[in-house]
């Protein structure tokens, strides 16, 4: 028996970045830092300052699978659907 994945939906008014990870990585915002930098999809994302990006933590904006996520949470190999509130 096959095992399906839905891929959730993004809340509104959310930037979705898909990460695809070959290791797990120890934590969330640095890799999540390097893939907004290298996405062309959201320009004012593309060109976060580090403060700005720290706050989008602070300010709950980053889930993964609708929940918040922490700066610090390690991320596991595969693919992970985070999404970022503006």
């Amino acid at each position: 028996m096959a095992m399906t994945y839905t891929i959730p939906t993004p809340p509104e008014n959310s930037f979705r970045i898909t990460l695809e990870l070959e290791a797990r990585a120890d934590r969330l915002d640095s890799v999540l830092l390097d893939a907004l930098k290298k996405q062309s999809d959201n320009l004012a994302l593309q060109e976060i300052s580090k403060a700005q990006f720290k706050k989008l933590f602070t300010d709950k904006k980053v889930l993964i699978k609708g929940q918040n996520a922490k700066a610090k949470s390690p991320i596991n190999s595969g693919t992970t659907y985070i999404d970022i509130l503006l």
